[in-house]
C-alpha cells in the first residue's frame, strides 16, 4: 500500500482478490487497520461512519473477544467488572484502555443503573495508571463516531509517559 499519496491506501483496501497483498485475510485486517489510523480530513469522518455502520451490524466487538480471550491481549488488570489492556496503537509511552465487561456500546448508551461501573472505571483507570508508574496522565472517551470512536464497546483510553497540549485536536 502507498503509504505517501493519502487516499490510495483508502483505494487500496478494496483491491479485489488475487490482485496485491490485501487478497490474504491478513493483508484485509491490516488494511482496515491501515485506514482507520491514516484516514484524515473528509475521509476520517468516512471511515468513522463505516466502521460505526460495521460494529452495529457485529454482533460482537473485538473487546468482547479479547474479554472472552478469543483474542490475545497484554492485560494489566482484570476484576468482575472490567479489564485493562494496553492499546496496540499506542499513542504514548503508556496507552492502555479500560473496558467494562458489561456491553455498552457508547457513553451515551449508559444509564442510570451504569452509575456504579462507569465510576468503577475512572477508579480502575486511577489504579492501573498508579501501577504503570504514571503520575500525569490523560483519560479519554470517545462517543461515536463523529468522536473518531471505532469499536462500540465503551472504554476509556488512558495515556501517559509524556507532556500532553491543549486543546487536543
Amino acid at each position: 500500500m502507498n503509504r505517501g499519496t493519502g487516499g490510495a491506501g483508502f483505494i487500496a483496501i478494496f483491491t479485489p482478490p488475487g490482485e496485491g497483498r490485501l487478497a490474504t485475510p491478513a493483508g484485509l485486517f491490516y488494511g482496515w487497520r491501515y485506514l482507520k489510523q491514516r484516514a484524515r480530513g473528509p475521509l476520517s469522518f468516512l471511515a468513522a461512519q463505516f466502521f460505526a455502520a460495521r460494529e452495529a451490524t457485529m454482533s460482537e466487538t473485538i473487546f468482547s473477544k479479547i474479554i472472552d480471550r478469543e483474542i490475545p491481549a497484554d492485560i494489566i488488570y482484570e476484576d468482575d467488572l472490567c479489564l485493562a489492556f494496553r492499546d496496540i496503537n499506542a499513542q504514548a509511552p503508556v496507552h492502555f484502555l479500560v473496558i467494562p465487561k458489561k456491553p455498552i456500546a457508547k457513553l451515551s448508551d449508559a444509564d442510570e443503573g451504569d452509575q456504579a461501573l462507569l465510576g468503577h472505571l475512572l477508579l480502575v483507570a486511577n489504579k492501573t495508571a498508579a501501577q504503570e508508574g504514571l503520575e500525569d496522565f490523560r483519560l479519554n472517551v470517545n462517543n461515536g463516531a463523529g468522536a473518531s470512536q471505532t469499536v462500540f464497546h465503551l472504554h476509556v483510553h488512558v495515556l501517559g509517559g509524556r507532556p500532553f497540549s491543549w486543546p487536543p485536536g
